[in-house]
């Protein structure tokens, strides 16, 4: 497939990907996916009629080697692996050895890069983090690329389209995985089941490992708190929802959230 792509940079990267993901939802799958493989097809193949049958032959043999989540869906990191030369793959550089999967790892990030604190990533913000990453990955490159690279990234994830990333949108380059909290339903089980999974629930935000919650392990666990009837929430939603739950749960009034304290905003009984 490689010989369709020839010399395609980030900026044909770009384009390729806004014409297929026609919903912009993030992937490409369903009617959108046999689209794109019905263009490969006529990109390299010679110009008699392309049959379904072909279509879904190639669509097969390429998924199973490039859809590494195996969920039937083409996501952005996919198809660049799939298309793009290496030395134009930014989205390589996204890659971790270990996946991003506490929102108490991801609120570090966003807060680290939220430099003027406004509950958004800029683009210069968004540039630091590129340089930053770039510089982790111990890759050179040039300030001229470094632009590029913000510019496409800007494009793909700045889904409304203001100039400004909020939360949503780096949870998605980042490959934030699933909300923990998903996996548990407090108020369909037994009581002795709703105080194993909240020491579960606690332990997990906990990085710390100190007995109470605090900083970004508090906004991690407010984030999927509230994800789980909103489906995102931007910066500053986030700190008031902080305040709030603070105000509710801290009672000895120390800036952070105790084992005890959350055990009775949530209503389990805490261990004794």
């Amino acid at each position: 497939m490689d010989c369709a792509f020839d010399n395609l940079d980030a900026a044909g990267f770009l384009e390729i990907w806004q014409h297929f993901d026609a919903d912009d939802n993030g992937y490409i799958e369903g009617k959108e996916l046999d689209e794109f493989f019905r263009h490969m097809m006529k990109k390299l193949g010679p110009k008699e009629k392309v049959t379904d049958e072909q279509v879904q032959r190639l669509k097969q043999r390429f998924m199973s080697a490039y859809d590494v989540t195996a969920d039937g869906k083409l996501q952005i990191q996919e198809l660049a692996n799939m298309i793009l030369p290496e030395d134009e793959n930014f989205l390589l550089v996204f890659r971790r050895e270990a996946p991003l999967d506490n929102s108490v790892d991801f609120i570090k990030i966003w807060r680290n890069y939220d430099v003027d604190s406004s509950g958004y990533i800029s683009a210069q913000e968004l540039k630091a983090f590129l340089k930053d990453l770039f510089r982790q990955h111990r890759k050179e490159v040039s300030s001229d690329k470094l632009e590029d690279y913000t510019d496409a990234m800007m494009k793909i994830f700045d889904k409304n389209k203001d100039g400004r990333l909020d939360l949503n949108d780096l949870a998605r380059i980042l490959a934030l995985e699933e909300n923990f909290l998903l996996q548990f339903q407090l108020d369909a089980c037994s009581k002795d089941e709703r105080k194993r999974d909240f020491e579960k629930i606690f332990d997990h935000y906990d990085v710390s490992k100190t007995g109470a919650l605090e900083g970004p392990e508090v906004d991690g666990f407010v984030k999927d708190m509230m994800e789980l009837v909103r489906p995102s929430i931007t910066g500053p939603e986030l700190d008031k929802l902080r305040g709030v739950l603070l105000r509710h749960c801290d009672v000895n009034k120390d800036g952070k959230i105790q084992r005890n304290e959350l055990s009775l905003c949530l209503g389990v009984k805490p261990k004794p």
